[in-house]
């Protein structure tokens, strides 16, 4: 399972997220994982709803060959905190800063989930922006589509990103992982 949505959400939507998030993640199948690739906002509270229900989480990472590649300022400092949840990394050659190649990404992750939430109002993807896309490319393949937008979710202003309205703290609002996770030595 993955969730894509909009990467303007307000804080306060985020918020709202994580239990909706959680709820669907409760009713998966026994070792089903979440899919997420690294970014602020929706990938973060979608990698701990997946962590706090028990549930494997697959950090998809850009690379450039076989090193990965550098994401933008705005991701960069939740990229460690993914990577803390993760129970395996994955590299994805394509280029962070292009926002076609992000789509190409997002489609590729897409293509090997069995199920997509979507935190999605329902508005047309423009150019920047991509989540009704996301969702017609997940249905035209047949992948099942559950659209979520709790009462009181609010995009922010046009070109915002998640990051600008937390306040500078990427994890305002985002509760840690109950569990105890001992650090994995290098092999």
């Amino acid at each position: 399972m993955t969730a894509v949505g909009h990467a303007d959400l307000t804080a306060g939507t985020l918020e709202l997220l994580e239990a909706e998030l959680r709820a669907r993640l409760d009713h998966l199948a026994e070792g089903a994982a979440g899919l997420v690739r690294a970014g602020a906002g929706l990938p973060v509270v979608f990698g701990h709803a997946v962590r706090e229900a028990g549930r494997k989480l697959v950090v998809l990472l850009p690379s450039q060959e076989t090193v990965p590649a550098a994401l933008p300022a705005p991701d960069q400092a939740v990229a460690g905190e993914l990577l803390m949840l993760a129970e395996h990394v994955r590299l994805l050659p394509f280029d962070p800063a292009d926002r076609d190649a992000c789509v190409s990404a997002d489609e590729r992750l897409i293509a090997c989930c069995r199920q997509v939430l979507a935190v999605w109002d329902g508005s047309p993807s423009n150019g920047r922006d991509a989540t009704a896309h996301l969702v017609a490319f997940a249905r035209a393949r047949g992948i099942p589509v559950e659209v979520l937008w709790p009462a009181g979710a609010a995009r922010g202003p046009a070109g915002s990103r998640p990051d600008e309205h937390l306040s500078g703290d990427t994890t305002a609002g985002v509760k840690a992982p109950t569990e105890r996770r001992e650090t994995r030595q290098p092999r």
